[in-house]
């Protein structure tokens, strides 16, 4: 699994122009699976996630998660997370997951992530054709790989 983090102050994704997913301050995280994730991947991630220290302390100092200091998180599914592009200019998604597998790892990682958190996470509509909208805070952006955690 592998995830693109960013801190916003907001964050929204659309369908046809119409919000369905929208947070103030917290994390977007957008989510890509590969065919031979599992639940271990899943759940790694989503305790990452929650316990992040990426929000600032009292001092200024980028030492509080998303779950201490109350943040919401919108989650999107992005199969271009695993995209190759080893041969030529025309990416390659065949490492990523297909509907039919990351649909319910998707779900189950977003369920994950809210036992974490202790409260809901908004999404956006899987498979769709969506438009996210954020203010990055900071900026603060990261890439995470369930299967090389740096």
């Amino acid at each position: 699994m592998r995830v693109v983090v960013q801190r916003v102050k907001q964050a929204s994704v659309a369908v046809d122009g119409k919000i369905c997913g929208k947070i103030e301050s917290g994390l977007l995280v957008l989510a890509g699976f590969a065919a031979d994730d599992g639940p271990a991947d899943l759940a790694w991630m989503a305790g990452k996630l929650a316990r992040l220290r990426l929000f600032a302390d009292l001092a200024g100092v980028m030492n509080r998660s998303v779950a201490e200091v109350g943040g919401e998180v919108l989650a999107v599914s992005q199969f271009t997370l695993y995209a190759s592009v080893r041969k030529g200019n025309r990416p390659s998604w065949s490492r990523a997951a297909p509907g039919e597998v990351s649909r319910p790892l998707f779900e189950e990682f977003v369920a994950g992530l809210e036992r974490e958190l202790g409260r809901p996470v908004a999404t956006g509509v899987f498979g769709a054709d969506m438009q996210v909208a954020l203010v990055n805070d900071g900026p603060v952006t990261l890439a995470i790989d369930s299967r090389a955690p740096e």
